[in-house]
């Protein structure tokens, strides 16, 4: 394997958990606000593919806000969770442009962008969904988890094209009430103006709040072993 990690500052400190046999594809996982990378990789170990490499970067601290400009782990600045809230347009793109130097990083490893999954949790995945959906590479799929689409209003312009069939696998606690289970039901249907409607799966699940269940992990399970095929 070439290339050097120091050149890819997210992926200096990411936690990775390495295939037991020889990786032909990767699982890039975004944490949500004030985590780290640890509580995703640990989940993603619990439904590996020994044959997939996880990346879980750790966000960047930064004062946030939403929570009173407190410093937290944060891919760019909240001031709000609702649809029609302020966003900090300069860092989701400075930040989506950190994890494209992820994927540019894998690719040049070795694995092609079509073994490639990039998903996460909450601003971890609506940062998923940006990146995705503006990447210059034609991705495997997006798992985004109790998320939303940043800069929504964008698309599908912004949107280069290249991602039109990606696989989305987008899933949703019914009782979530930091992002509300509408605002994932409008993000699905503003997805579906984006890519092939036919591509964007919505599960939502009962009496699940801002979190995961056994049930929305093993979708995911399911969703990476159909896209990435051990070959």
């Amino acid at each position: 394997m070439c290339g050097n990690n120091m050149s890819v500052p997210l992926l200096a400190d990411a936690v990775t958990i390495s295939g037991a046999e020889r990786e032909t594809a990767a699982v890039i996982f975004l944490h949500g606000l004030g985590d780290t990378g640890h509580s995703w990789a640990d989940a993603l170990s619990s439904i590996r593919l020994p044959y997939v490499k996880y990346i879980c970067p750790h966000a960047p601290r930064i004062p946030v806000t939403l929570n009173m400009k407190m410093i937290m782990p944060s891919w760019f600045d909240l001031m709000g969770l609702s649809p029609d809230a302020p966003e900090d347009e300069a860092g989701i793109k400075k930040a989506a442009e950190n994890i494209k130097a992820i994927i540019e990083h894998e690719i040049k490893n070795g694995i092609p962008p079509s073994r490639i999954i990039l998903g996460g949790f909450s601003q971890g995945g609506a940062l998923s969904l940006y990146t995705a959906l503006t990447s210059q590479y034609q991705l495997a799929g997006i798992v985004a988890l109790s998320c939303w689409l940043p800069l929504h209003k964008a698309f599908p312009q912004a949107s280069n094209g290249v991602n039109k069939d990606i696989a989305i696998l987008q899933c949703h606690g019914e009782m979530d009430p930091m992002i509300p289970v509408r605002f994932g039901a409008l993000t699905a249907e503003k997805l579906k103006s984006v890519v092939t409607p036919s591509k964007v799966q919505f599960r939502t699940y009962p009496g699940v709040m801002h979190s995961s269940c056994p049930q929305e992990m093993m979708a995911v399970k399911e969703f990476i072993e159909k896209l990435l095929p051990r070959i």
